[in-house]
């Protein structure tokens, strides 16, 4: 299966009516595996910012999770697993593997809970596939 199909069919997938507005799957380097249409170009140190908080929980809350210029609040994760983030009515989900980084973004209707199972799901999957 391609990468991309990874996204199109399982990260922008119909979730109770609702869906992410963007989605990717990045090398730790942060080399674009597949991603969506509408998914922001990340700067160099914003992967680098994600990778740190990955390795030491916590570096990004006092200045923010940035994704594309865009600022979240980081609001709670799993240290070496996942990082969530919130701004307004939506949010982010990353969630880490052996190789990759999966990101999906959303905005309301669709529930940061529902974001984080689409999100984590993958994550889950790659992981046990090795990836």
């Amino acid at each position: 299966m391609s990468w991309q199909t990874y996204v199109d069919d399982h990260l922008m997938c119909d979730v109770e009516g609702s869906r992410l507005t963007a989605a990717a799957i990045l090398g730790q380097d942060g080399s674009v595996w597949a991603q969506s249409a509408n998914f922001p170009q990340l700067k160099p140190e914003e992967i680098t910012g994600i990778n740190n908080d990955f390795a030491e929980p916590g570096t990004l809350a006092p200045t923010g999770l940035f994704i594309g210029g865009t600022k979240y609040m980081v609001i709670q994760g799993e240290p070496n697993a996942v990082i969530r983030g919130k701004k307004g009515a939506g949010g982010v989900t990353i969630k880490k593997t052996t190789q990759a980084l999966v990101f999906g973004i959303y905005e309301e209707p669709m529930t940061p809970g529902q974001c984080n199972m689409v999100v984590e799901r993958l994550g889950d999957y790659l992981i046990e596939s090795g990836l």
